[in-house]
């Protein structure tokens, strides 16, 4: 169903809808925003921006209602733009240097991704002539020229993946999570980072519709995500700059299944659940453990490895709320990420035995989808031995920590035991709980109801997530045991800091490069316009000679005050006077004109000169409007 507030409010107006996949994401949404603020009021007692924190909150809170109500994507364009503007007060919350660093970061790409969406929905909307969803896909489907909707598809991606955080669009993304509030990072990871995906599903269900050059191109674009971004959390020994590149790891996942689904069409049941699926399962997850960091930096004043090992060896709740999480974003079987992952790596199979590609493309895709999967185990492993078993090196530092109480308020307590419950019951129990839901939330991928139940228990899915497991445990004891740990026994930063896209690329190339060739084309422009001022005015508009330069006045004050000291002469010969008079009308002349010239100045920079010509104004329009 639909509902249109107002066909020309905005231009084109807005309109809403509702199915089974939009209610899931609001309840999720009111679920996650509840648990946050919660977290942020226990928190924040002693923050003096904590008003203008909670009503940017609620602000941001209704953009992605409405981002998700979206009948068209016109109505998801402005409530994406608007959510985009909410929440970059999350990131600049604390307004520290580097907070504010992150800030222009994270404005800058959204800034950039609305304007490429915005042409996006221009080429769309010039070629289909409509952005409603239940006209889209018959619209496209009749458009001759596909070179067209490329162009728009790849703005509108460029846009929405911006906001997901697609590998070469996620600069923003550690640095943003790092330095907004727990509760906001929570919010950003677990549900902000959705619309994107949200928005990619829409791209792809409406305009390209198993088109298989556009499902290569989103499996690429999940392939290069997932990978980088956990290498990226493998490497990394700050906490929320871990859950940060495993957010872009578990976006590169729903991506893949996304360009299943491009690839499948309507035959793409099973890539359409597991994206589904894991959309819900990361939003649970990382707000779990997003708020579980805001814990332990509270407590220890840190989320260095090294600083917070050991920080929960005497503490059974913090310990059990965080492997919950850790295993279910690992895909270890009677865990929700289990069966959604289980899903997407199906629908793989699928494509690879429906023989749509040809060559090893499918193959590679199933490789590398196994192996990430993989480096979220190791990663997540990595933490938890670091945080929960390992002692810290400082025994005092340990003493402290052993006996830290309290830790966690009953309310955060249990919503995030309810979040807990969910992802243990989501896996024991799928069909009654997985599938439920999935049952629900297809209605947006225009697929085909399941054909027969998924046993996710047999030894074929089982095989898929041991294999995982394994690939898991040889990068934990053989990378993160023996090649990050220094001699001492302390967790080491290895990866190089030169290597970073936004210092290798966007920096210097929008920040120097760009600037620099911007201002050297404007100077060439200025130059020429010059140039070309200079050449009229010594050839066609050839200014007339003067035999001597004025010292005051024009040259019609000079020949009027000629003029009449020529008269005055006359009258005084003609009176027969011995000496004529000196009359100087040159001078006067030039002098009243100076006079003048500076009365205008003044009347016109006067308020009430301005005031009399709105008056004029009006009047003349009223008289307009009454004669028509």
């Amino acid at each position: 169903m639909s509902n249109f507030v107002g066909n020309h409010f905005c231009g084109m107006g807005i309109s809403f809808t509702m199915d089974g996949f939009r209610a899931v994401q609001l309840v999720l949404a009111c679920f996650m925003w509840i648990t946050s603020c919660c977290f942020s009021v226990k928190q924040g007692k002693e923050d003096r921006h904590r008003v203008r924190y909670y009503l940017f909150t609620m602000l941001t809170l209704a953009a992605t209602a409405g981002v998700f109500l979206s009948a068209d994507l016109y109505t998801t364009f402005i409530f994406f733009e608007i959510m985009s503007l909410t929440s970059f007060v999350w990131v600049a919350h604390t307004e520290t240097r580097e907070a504010m660093r992150a800030a222009r970061t994270y404005l800058a790409i959204a800034v950039t991704g609305g304007l490429v969406m915005l042409m996006g929905l221009f080429l769309l909307y010039s070629a289909a002539g409509t952005l409603q969803f239940t006209e889209l896909m018959a619209a496209c489907e009749r458009v001759k020229d596909k070179t067209v909707l490329y162009a728009a598809g790849v703005c509108l991606l460029f846009g929405f993946g911006a906001k997901a955080g697609l590998f070469g669009l996620h600069v923003w993304m550690a640095d943003s999570y790092d330095k907004a509030p727990a509760s906001a990072s929570a919010l950003l990871s677990g549900m902000l980072s959705k619309t994107g995906v949200y928005g990619m599903i829409l791209i792809t269900g409406n305009l390209f519709f198993r088109d298989s050059v556009w499902g290569i191109i989103m499996t690429v674009c999940g392939l290069l995500t997932m990978v980088c971004g956990g290498v990226l959390a493998l490497f990394s020994t700050q906490l929320k700059r871990t859950l940060a590149y495993s957010s872009m790891s578990q976006i590169g996942f729903m991506t893949v299944g996304i360009g299943m689904l491009g690839l499948l069409g309507s035959d793409g049941t099973l890539a359409a659940r597991g994206t589904a699926l894991h959309m819900i399962n990361h939003s649970l997850v990382k707000l779990v453990l997003f708020l579980l960091a805001g814990v332990i930096v509270q407590q220890a004043g840190s989320l260095d490895i090294n600083r917070v090992r050991g920080f929960g060896r005497r503490k059974p709740l913090l310990k059990g709320l965080f492997l919950i999480p850790a295993l279910g974003i690992g895909g270890i079987p009677l865990f929700s990420g289990y069966v959604s992952k289980t899903l997407l790596h199906e629908s793989i199979l699928e494509a690879m035995h429906a023989g749509i590609l040809e060559g090893n493309f499918l193959r590679i895709t199933e490789a590398v989808f196994l192996i990430s999967g993989g480096c979220t185990i190791a990663y997540m492993a990595k933490w938890f031995v670091a945080v929960f078993i390992e002692k810290n090196q400082d025994a005092a530092l340990q003493s402290a920590y052993d006996v830290q109480k309290p830790y966690l308020d009953k309310l955060t307590a249990g919503c995030l035991s309810m979040a807990c419950v969910v992802i243990t019951a989501a896996g024991c129990l799928p069909g009654m709980v997985s599938d439920r839901i999935a049952d629900w939330s297809q209605s947006l991928f225009y697929v085909e109801g399941l054909q027969e139940q998924v046993r996710y228990f047999s030894g074929a899915n089982l095989k898929g997530s041991l294999t995982s497991i394994l690939i898991g445990a040889v990068l934990y004891f053989g990378v993160v045991r023996i090649c990050m740990r220094k001699e001492d026994t302390s967790y080491g930063d290895y990866w190089p800091k030169w290597c970073s896209i936004e210092a290798l690329l966007y920096r210097p190339v929008f920040l120097r490069i760009l600037p620099a060739v911007c201002g050297f084309i404007c100077l060439v422009c200025d130059s020429a316009v010059d140039g070309m001022v200079v050449f009229l005015r010594r050839t066609i508009l050839r200014d007339e000679r003067l035999p001597f330069e004025l010292e005051e006045g024009t040259i019609l004050t000079y020949k009027a005050g000629g003029l009449l000291d020529s008269i005055a002469l006359l009258r005084s010969r003609l009176a027969k006077k011995e000496e004529p008079a000196e009359a100087g009308y040159r001078h006067r002349l030039a002098v009243k004109y100076e006079e003048i010239l500076e009365d205008r100045f003044i009347i016109v920079r006067s308020l009430s000169f301005g005031l009399l010509l709105f008056c004029v104004g009006l009047c003349f329009t009223l008289v307009y409007v009454l004669l028509n």
